[in-house]
């Protein structure tokens, strides 16, 4: 997966990245993406400074000082990466100073009328893997749409000290740690989530995304992992990456290895069960009504939030879940079939929720580690559907990426997601056992569960 991708990034948005280890090689790296990806042109400046020899990365650089220079350069509005900074700092020579704020607005509000992409160094690091921002910074502009903190992980298990941490005395306040002290993971995870770490300065309403970068190896892959599952609490989404291919080995190099996202579960509780003759959502089974145990099930499996639709038996329904962190939303139109459902589910999820597992009541054989399972090939790829593929069927439960909730929303009458998958491509996750193919649509299927289950 490549960043752009893995950021879900649209051809015309201003963008900050702040923080350390890998900052500028994430800028660079995303600005050579949009320009694959059919940009036109990306601009490309900074708050504060920037080494000169960073701009032999750019197609064009400009030193621009005023609105009237700002205007007249983009007359001529090249092709390619065109990096726009301050002049050279005359106290350090080797730094290229950043751009007025007054141009800077400028310069959004004309990349704005040409849909064009801004992309802001918004502070430094002097090189570090890590660092916290001091009292002046981030310089993050109000009018920016999203901000990455990057963070390397090869500061990770290391002495906090100035050879692993920008401003390591800062770092050590926020993170509760002394000079010399091991960093470990909770370490960085208290800085990338304190109002004063990671989160400082960021404007309301702008997306947040941590770029955990530098993940090199195998353990730093791992740790990365852990680390971003828990900073979904505070950030819109987490990257596991290794971007900069001068100084990562193969086959590690230029990679987004994850994106996390909150991955919420829909359970559809709403029918009648006129066939079966009673409520099959409220049979019980291994000392749990069945509503119950596939919503234990999203829960273990990381689904948040988890949002369970009811319809018929609602009440008896929302009875049986009491006790469990989810939402319950009843579908007044459940006799409509399927589709309303799906559609009360969607409507009740956050806009930050990144994808969707749809799971049913009556499949009691569905286990946590095959909702993990369609996680982690959605976090690796972003496929658009995420379904397992058991004894040569497709099975359930199935993720559906967000970009997919548009066309969910017009489903009609019985129709449920399937329907979509002549429409979008699939990730399909081999699955050995056949469990979860089981359903429960007659008595006579409910009695051999029961029997295998050596209850009466």
């Amino acid at each position: 997966m490549d960043l752009l991708r893995a950021l879900r990034l649209p051809l015309d948005i201003s963008l900050a990245l702040v923080g350390g280890g890998g900052k500028s090689a994430a800028l660079f790296t995303l600005a050579r993406q949009w320009l694959a990806a059919g940009a036109r042109t990306v601009l490309v400046t900074t708050t504060t400074h920037l080494g000169d020899w960073q701009a032999a990365q750019a197609d064009v650089h400009w030193a621009v000082q005023t609105e009237e220079q700002l205007r007249a350069h983009l007359e001529m509005f090249p092709a390619g990466v065109v990096l726009l900074t301050g002049p050279k700092d005359e106290q350090q020579p080797q730094r290229l100073g950043g751009m007025p704020p007054d141009v800077l607005r400028l310069l959004d509000s004309l990349r704005r009328r040409y849909d064009l992409p801004l992309l802001i160094e918004a502070d430094g690091s002097r090189g570090k893997p890590l660092k916290a921002p001091a009292e002046h910074e981030p310089a993050i502009p109000d009018f920016v749409e999203m901000v990455v903190v990057v963070a390397g992980l090869r500061g990770l298990g290391r002495p906090l000290g100035e050879a692993t941490v920008h401003r390591p005395e800062l770092f050590a306040a926020l993170a509760g740690l002394e000079d010399g002290e091991v960093v470990t993971a909770e370490a960085l995870r208290c800085v990338l989530t304190h109002p004063q770490g990671g989160l400082k300065n960021i404007p309301p309403g702008a997306r947040r995304v941590a770029l955990l970068n530098q993940a090199d190896t195998p353990e730093r892959q791992a740790a990365g992992g852990a680390l971003a599952q828990r900073l979904l609490t505070d950030y819109d989404a987490a990257l596991v990456a290794a971007l900069d291919p001068q100084d990562t080995p193969e086959p590690f190099a230029g990679k987004v290895f994850a994106a996390y996202e909150p991955a919420a579960g829909i359970l559809l509780a709403a029918g009648a069960s006129i066939r079966y003759g009673q409520p099959k959502q409220l049979l019980e089974w291994q000392g749990e009504p069945l509503v119950r145990r596939a919503a234990r099930i999203a829960l273990e499996g990381g689904l948040s939030p988890v949002v369970v639709v009811t319809g018929a038996h609602a009440e008896q329904v929302r009875q049986a879940l009491a006790g469990l962190e989810l939402s319950v939303v009843e579908n007044p139109a459940w006799q409509e079939g399927q589709a309303a459902s799906l559609r009360a589910g969607l409507s009740k999820l956050p806009a930050s929720v990144g994808a969707a597992v749809f799971l049913l009541a009556d499949q009691p054989l569905v286990t946590a580690a095959l909702v993990r399972g369609l996680l982690a090939v959605h976090r690796s790829s972003l496929s658009t559907i995420v379904a397992p593929l058991i004894d040569g069927q497709r099975g359930n439960p199935v993720l559906f990426d967000r970009v997919t909730f548009p066309d969910l929303l017009t489903l009609q009458g019985d129709q449920g997601g399937r329907a979509l998958f002549s429409r979008y491509p699939v990730a399909w996750l081999p699955w050995h056992d056949t469990g979860p193919l089981r359903d429960v649509d007659t008595p006579a299927d409910f009695r051999a569960l029961l029997d295998e289950a050596g209850e009466s």
